[in-house]
């Protein structure tokens, strides 16, 4: 029995934490200028955080539910916006059981990060509302691209 060798592999630059400042210092930029306070969280691919803001004005709440937004786009490789139905009663996340004793958080505001098509981390924006935060997540994206 002949088995192929796996195909190569290119090395995919990990997210840094000047990449994961950048990502915080641009959602925070365009929330400001749209006048709502938010707290940013940006997560490597392990999980882990790289960057985190959480602005006193904000509702408590938003600093932890920015991390999960971040979490959730993260495991599930998608934005938290597409999403929401899936969780509703009946869809296909309802009962997804979640690592790391965090419970997911389907609201948009979570974006995965992406280089050279490959994963590296995820950002989560909370404290707008659900498009605001999903619209601050997405200029982060385009300042860091």
């Amino acid at each position: 029995m002949s088995s192929a060798p796996a195909p190569a592999r290119t090395a995919v630059a990990p997210l840094t934490t000047e990449d994961a400042e950048l990502l915080v210092s641009a959602a925070r930029t365009a929330a400001e200028q749209a006048g709502v306070t938010v707290s940013v969280t940006v997560l490597d691919v392990g999980g882990h955080p790289l960057a985190f803001r959480r602005d006193d004005r904000a509702v408590l709440i938003s600093g932890e539910t920015s991390t999960r937004k971040a979490f959730t786009a993260l495991q599930l490789d998608a934005p938290t916006a597409d999403l929401v139905d899936a969780v509703q009663p009946g869809g296909p996340f309802h009962t997804l059981p979640t690592a790391l004793d965090r419970p997911l958080l389907f609201i948009a505001g979570g974006l995965p990060v992406h280089r050279d098509g490959r994963l590296i981390g995820a950002i989560g924006v909370g404290g707008g509302a659900p498009d605001q935060d999903h619209a601050f997540a997405a200029a982060a994206l385009g300042a860091l691209l």
